[in-house]
């Protein structure tokens, strides 16, 4: 027996001897161009699952038994490397050396644009911008939207002066077209909007889209920009485009980055720190995560108040107000960049199931709190009587100046998602679930209930929004054919939105002095459902010949069925140097339930009156029947593209887009209606019957036709010295955007110079407004000059982006110049023979960039260089116009009008092309691991 064990013990060593003799080990190290380790390369064995990385001196090691083998070298910004080597009992070294490539994004299969087969985007029969990580990161902005207006000529964010809620999100669009009106995806799948509709007088008003600044810029691998409309293969709100943000997935390395910043007036001081690690499970799993935490502080741009307007806004003496103003030139006014502070979290993980499926799933949580201000309470704007700020002020010794109330703002963000996608039979199929929520919760400090008297709280939690949607989509996909394939899906989408209340004080009477808080008849939670479904056909005709093709069908429970279509083309010539395409497609946006169920409206008793209503009331509200406003109808569209590519060789690239979209049934939140002062009017008598003072409603007001031109040109790689140059030109025209006409219409015009005239306006863009009967006869519009500007003409007509960068060794150099187009806004209270011009500006941005180490990087920006100002002046619309602007007093009159007595005097109250805090300056650490 002993003898036995003995045997087979000596069996076994013999065995495990044959196993370690059977084995062997790749190793070496992979360099850049200038020799310098690149850390985190994903190096693998196909078709063993078999994978490592590279450390932080480059250096790798892949344990394979004997037997030959593919090892492929995957590095993001690198061109891809495969070598074929053989394993036969030992180990053997294998340096890489793996080169730079400019052009890596434009071999990046992209996922956006098509349900068919995927294509890179020069073979894409769409216009598509592709952003890299380091893209957005180069720009120095502290949040991913606001990167994106200096990256993308078409996409365009505003920082609005006056902030309330919308300082937690600043409005952005792409096209023009609105917030709501551009679809985000975040891997492929759809992102919830915002709980927040834009009420403000800026760009956006009315509409609500999704929080951009909530993704982590970290987390971001590529963002994929379609710049067509995409309704037939996505669904509602992708009238002007898709954003589709490709999160990192494949682990490569480990980072932290340290940054920080000021402006170049010594605030909005700006500290984060983001950290993203991960880890790699065999040839396919993966898990990537990014935590990120930042805060900047506040950062003012307040005017000189006038001390004339002042006195006679408020009916004050111009003695006191002089006086007041001599120790607080400002009004005690803040006007700028508010303080903010966030915390974000987002992982993405895919685990392989056999050999050819996958269990993925993504998740996000934000959290960011906002504190920005309401304008300063003056003692002679808000005098001492019942106020228990005077009192207090009285108990300290001290004279009462007034109070500046605040205004907090607690957002959370979250998203998931979790699917499983797989290939059988030739079948491609990936069945997904997704849930997103925003939320979003409002304090007001530092003011009082004016109702209330001495027995006012000095603290209100006025209420808030939320909004929820839960998603399931199944998508199908299979080439029937060689040059044919086939795809098809589904999508069940299930939405609610909530008006949230707030405490009894802060809406009773006149409500929260800055900031009413909700009612409780203006609270409500509602939901809808839709399902939808498409089908596609995309057929290359031959290697250069494509065509494809979607029709999509929905059906939502709240207002019924719609039908969509998509066309589009791509043919390419001269060796695949020029590309010609274009499409076609029709589209939808259902209204947001936001949009129906919004309701801010104050109740107030007058003696002698009775209870009298303002604000704006929902489209189901019984307001809203009594002037005839109609239930919301979804928004058409029809989108026409067409544009040529020049590839004359690997270091060029040109293309050139047109674009021509039409909107029928456009939703806008509506000026606000008031009466005639006739009582015999018959708005006024509907009106005064039923206690409406003031109404505003949420309206398919309008029809628009917006085109233009995209242009984008790269040229890489030019040697110049030891390193190399490169060029980027992007711009956006806009040929046209006015509203479309539906009937023959006047353009306004007061020849005789009388304000009244402004009581029969019709539209200057040569288009009607679907005015009530009601509000029509009584010489009246839900589309005032004030929101013609709003959407029409507050965008850059021309948008140019030039970037130039220089690499050099261990240096990186880049030099970006925007220029912002001329703006024009037509500001309430602005007389109607004027019109405010914001004039045409270039931001210069420099950013530097130096490699210390192999695992140690420095980053240096300085955004605004030359510290540009938006600059803005009065102009005649007529000769009427011109009369006044000869009259310095009357220009004083209305610069005081448009800018609050000059508290906001760079931007106005209604927002420019781009912000107002000038030079900013911007330092990042990054550590590898």
């Amino acid at each position: 027996m002993k003898k036995l064990n003995n045997l087979l013990f000596l069996a076994m060593l013999m065995l495990m001897s044959a196993g370690a003799w059977a084995q062997g080990a790749i190793m070496g190290t992979v360099t850049d161009n200038n020799g310098e380790a690149l850390v985190g390369v994903s190096i693998g064995a196909a078709g063993t699952g078999k994978s490592t990385s590279s450390d932080v001196n480059g250096k790798y090691s892949l344990s394979l038994p004997n037997g030959s083998y593919q090892i492929n070298f995957v590095y993001t910004g690198y061109v891809p490397v495969s070598r074929a080597v053989t394993i036969s009992g030992s180990n053997m070294t294998l340096d890489i050396t793996m080169e730079s490539s400019d052009n890596t994004l434009e071999e990046v299969v992209i996922s956006t644009g098509s349900r068919n087969t995927q294509r890179t985007i020069t073979d894409s029969p769409l216009p598509i911008d592709i952003l890299s990580n380091n893209d957005i990161r180069s720009t120095g902005q502290t949040s991913f939207d606001r990167a994106l207006t200096y990256r993308v000529p078409s996409f365009n964010s505003v920082q609005t002066p006056v902030n309330d809620a919308t300082s937690l999100l600043d409005p952005y669009e792409i096209r023009n077209m609105g917030p709501s009106r551009t679809l985000v995806l975040i891997n492929g799948k759809r992102k919830n909007t915002s709980s927040l509709v834009y009420i403000q007088t800026s760009p956006g008003r009315g509409e609500g889209g999704a929080d951009l600044s909530a993704i982590p810029t970290d987390a971001i691998k590529r963002v994929e920009i379609l710049r067509d409309g995409a309704s037939a293969q996505y669904g509602s709100d992708a009238i002007a485009g898709v954003m589709n943000v490709i999160l990192k997935d494949r682990y490569e390395y480990g980072s932290v980055t340290l940054n920080t910043g000021i402006t170049g007036k010594g605030d909005g001081e700006m500290i984060g720190l983001s950290i993203n690690n991960g880890a790699n499970f065999g040839e396919k799993g993966y898990v990537n995560y990014t935590a990120a935490l930042s805060y900047q502080a506040l950062a003012n741009r307040p005017g000189d108040v006038d001390a004339d307007g002042e006195a006679g806004d408020f009916g004050a003496d111009l003695d006191d107000v002089r006086n007041f103003l001599s120790r607080y030139p400002d009004a005690g006014n803040v006007n700028g960049d508010p303080e903010k502070a966030s915390g974000r979290f987002l992982i993405n993980a895919g685990i392989p199931v056999g050999e050819n499926a996958e269990i993925y799933g993504n998740a996000a949580y934000v959290y960011k709190k906002v504190n920005s201000f309401a304008n300063y309470r003056t003692p002679y704007w808000r005098g001492p009587e019942d106020n228990p700020y005077a009192v207090l002020a009285a108990a300290q010794g001290k004279s009462y100046d007034g109070y500046l109330p605040t205004f907090e703002g607690d957002l959370t963000d979250y998203n998931a998602t979790v699917g499983l996608r797989g290939e059988k039979n030739g079948w491609n199929s990936d069945l997904s679930y997704t849930t997103g929520y925003n939320q979003q919760l409002y304090t007001v400090n530092n003011t009082r209930n004016r109702t209330l008297g001495l027995n006012s709280p000095l603290a209100f939690k006025p209420g808030g929004y939320a909004f929820q949607h839960n998603v399931m989509n199944i998508d199908i996909s299979k080439m029937l054919v060689d040059n044919l394939n086939f795809s098809m899906g589904a999508e069940f989408r299930q939405e609610t939105y909530e008006i949230i209340q707030g405490d009894t004080a802060s809406y009773v009477g006149t409500g929260a002095d800055s900031f009413p808080g909700t009612r409780s008849n203006n609270a409500s939670k509602n939901s809808r459902n839709n399902i939808g479904g498409y089908v596609g056909l995309g057929f290359d005709i031959t290697k250069d010949f494509l065509i494809d093709a979607t029709v999509r069908t929905e059906r939502y429970s709240d207002f019924g069925n719609t039908f969509v279509y998509k066309l589009s083309s791509r043919y390419k010539l001269m060796d695949d140097k020029l590309t010609l395409r274009a499409s076609y497609s029709t589209g939808f946006r259902a209204p947001q339930l936001h949009q129906i169920y919004l309701q801010i409206s104050q109740q107030s008793f007058v003696p002698g009156q009775g209870i009298q209503n303002k604000g704006i009331f929902n489209n189901a509200s019984p307001q809203a029947k009594l002037l005839g406003i109609e239930k919301l109808r979804p928004e058409e569209s029809t989108n026409f593209t067409a544009g040529v590519g020049l590839k004359p060789n690997s270091n060029l690239n040109i293309t050139l887009d047109y674009y021509n979209i039409a909107v029928d049934d456009r939703i806008i939140l509506g000026s606000e209606i008031t009466g005639t002062g006739d009582p015999t009017n018959a708005l006024d008598q509907v009106l005064n019957a039923n206690g409406i003072v003031a109404a505003s409603f949420f309206t398919n007001g309008i029809n628009t036709r917006t085109s233009g031109i995209d242009m984008v040109l790269s040229y890489r790689n030019v040697q110049a010295g030891s390193g190399k140059l490169g060029f980027n030109l992007a711009a956006n025209y806009v040929l046209y955007n006015k509203l479309d006409s539906a009937s023959t219409v006047s353009e306004y015009e007061e020849a005789d110079g009388k304000q009244s005239n402004y009581l029969n306006y019709t539209s200057v863009a040569n288009g009607s407004v679907n005015n009530p009967a009601l509000i029509e006869n009584a010489g009246k519009s839900l589309f005032d000059p004030t929101q013609e500007a709003l959407l029409l003409t507050s965008r850059p007509q021309f948008k140019a982006i030039l970037g130039i960068d220089y690499a050099v060794g261990k240096f990186n150099f880049a030099l970006n110049n925007t220029l912002f187009g001329s703006t024009t806004f037509r500001q309430a209270g602005l007389n109607q023979n004027l019109k405010t011009v914001f004039k045409p500006a270039v931001v210069t941005d420099l950013a530097f960039n130096y490699q210390i180490s192999k695992t140690l990087s420095l980053g240096i920006n300085a955004n605004n260089l030359l510290n540009v100002l938006p600059k803005w002046e009065l102009k005649a619309r007529n000769s009427v116009g011109e009369a006044i602007l000869a009259d310095p007093a009357q220009v004083k009159t209305q610069s005081n009008l448009i800018t609050f007595n000059q508290r906001y005097a760079i931007l106005t109250y209604d927002g420019s092309q781009f912000g107002q805090l000038g030079t900013t300056l911007a330092a990042n650490l990054t550590v590898r691991f």
